[in-house]
Order: C-alpha cells, then sequence, then structure tokens
C-alpha cells in the first residue's frame, strides 16, 4: 500500500510504499483494554491514619456491677464515651457509629493497576497506528480532515527542523488542518464537580504529529490542541485517546520508517 510524501509547503513530494504495521486489523478491544491499563498506571495509592475513628476514651464495660458499666441500664451495650462523675456519652469506635472508624479503609497495598500482556500491549499500539490510516475512523472521531490529501498524512522529514511555532503552524494550515486546528481550539465549561477540582475547561484533542527526533517538540506542542511525541514514545492513548481508535495524526517520513520497530515488527 502506497502513501503520498507532502512537502512543507503542502504539495505532494513523492509516493512512498507504507510500513506493514498498516495491513495490521483494527481490535477495538485490545485498544480499550490498553488505555485503561495506561490510565489505571496513574492513580495515587491511599489509604487513612490508621487511628482514624479510635482516638476517643469509648469503651464498652460489660461487668454488670463494674464502674461505667453499660449493662441494667436499659441503653445499647456499645463502647461509649467516658464522662466525668461516671457518666456514659455517645457511641464511638465501631464503624456504625457517628465519629467512627470505618469498616474497610482503603489500604495502600492494595493493586489498583491493571496489567496487560506484552504481545497484546504491542498488537493494540499496532491496531491503534493502522486506525490513523483508515478515514473511516478518523472522521468518526470527529476530526476535520481534507479527503483528497489522503490517510496516513505524511510529511518531508525537514518538517524536524522546524523550531518556531509560527512555522509549525505554517506547515499544519499548508496540509488543509484550518478547519481541525479550530475544532481542536475550542474549550468548554466541564459540567459537574471537576469544574472545582482544577479541570474546570474540557478541550478536545486535535492533530498528533509523530517525529523521530526531538528539535521540533517544542514548536508543536505550544498549539492548542496538538500533540508532538518522538516516534520510539507512541503509546496507544496518545494514538487513541479515551479508548477510541483514529486520532488525525501527522508522521513524519523518518518516523514512518521506525513505525515497524516500534510496533514489534520486522522491520520495512
Amino acid at each position: 500500500m502506497k502513501a503520498k510524501v507532502y512537502s512543507l509547503d503542502g504539495q505532494v513530494k513523492k509516493e512512498i510504499e507504507l510500513p506493514k504495521v498498516f495491513n495490521e486489523s483494527v481490535r477495538d478491544d485490545l485498544i480499550r483494554r490498553a488505555v485503561h491499563a495506561l490510565q489505571t498506571h496513574r492513580l495515587q495509592p491511599k489509604g487513612s491514619y490508621p487511628l482514624a475513628g479510635l482516638q476517643t476514651s469509648a469503651e464498652y464495660i460489660g461487668r454488670r456491677r463494674a464502674f461505667r458499666s453499660g449493662a441494667t441500664r436499659g441503653i445499647s451495650r456499645l463502647p461509649r464515651e467516658k464522662l466525668g462523675g461516671g457518666g456514659l456519652g455517645e457511641v464511638k469506635r465501631v464503624p456504625h457509629a457517628k465519629g467512627g472508624r470505618r469498616a474497610h479503609p482503603p489500604k495502600v497495598e492494595r493493586i489498583i493497576y491493571e496489567k496487560i500482556n506484552k504481545k497484546e500491549r504491542k498488537k493494540a499500539l499496532a491496531s491503534a497506528v493502522a486506525a490513523t490510516g483508515k478515514l473511516e475512523l478518523v472522521k468518526e472521531r470527529g476530526h476535520k480532515v481534507d479527503e483528497k490529501k489522503g490517510l496516513p498524512l505524511i510529511i518531508e522529514s525537514g518538517i524536524e527542523t522546524v523550531k518556531k511555532s509560527k512555522d509549525a503552524l505554517n506547515v499544519l494550515l499548508a496540509l488543509g488542518l484550518a478547519k481541525e486546528l479550530e475544532r481542536a481550539s475550542e474549550k468548554k465549561i466541564r459540567a459537574g464537580k471537576g469544574k472545582t477540582r482544577g479541570r474546570k475547561y474540557k478541550r478536545r484533542k486535535g492533530v498528533l504529529v509523530v517525529l523521530s527526533n526531538k528539535e521540533a517538540l517544542k514548536a508543536f506542542r505550544n498549539i492548542q490542541g496538538v500533540d508532538a511525541e518522538l516516534v520510539e514514545n507512541l503509546n496507544v492513548e496518545l494514538l487513541a485517546p479515551g479508548g477510541q481508535a483514529g486520532r488525525l495524526t501527522v508522521f513524519s517520513e523518518n518516523a514512518l520508517k521506525k513505525l515497524d520497530k516500534v510496533c514489534g515488527l520486522n522491520g520495512s
């Protein structure tokens, strides 16, 4: 399968043979599982204070004639606070009491991340890469793409020498991505509690630019909605945000040559 390589001004420069990874089938089930595994590895272990609910004078004394005994009083036999003069206060300490301990608090030793087999992860990555070359999947994600350009979008390796965001933006505009950049620049106020937890705005995922060296990374990362990453650091979540395959992706020519190796396939 062949694809067009575009110059920095958006003109067709040549045609090249695509790597074998673009012939892979798209496995949505593996992609979702790999994304979920990545997301769980970002969770932070949490646990409760070991003495929470236990820092009280409450004690249950069951012997009938003992001082502060709870028997023969017509009240529930539960640990109660010790008041002055031998009196008994509120029930404390037990899980079903106000201010008591939790029966099963969260434990820091609990394994909260999900594992995935190496072969499944590689297969999921290959599937996510293959999905970037399928127009129907890319449009299903909501991306605005020029159908005449064809997918995947490949640009000459000169893109990796771009150092200014202004020049990087002009390259993307030359590829016919003006509507996509406009779509990704929109932001909406999030519904729900997330507004008060540092996630006030929701932004859409735009173009992903895959490069083979880090010189141009900063230039692209400064454009709203655009992500730039080295081909060696590609993961399934970058290619399929939220587990939905088909992100609009621009590959540099040099990065394209390394795709098969990164995805666990033999080099093409």
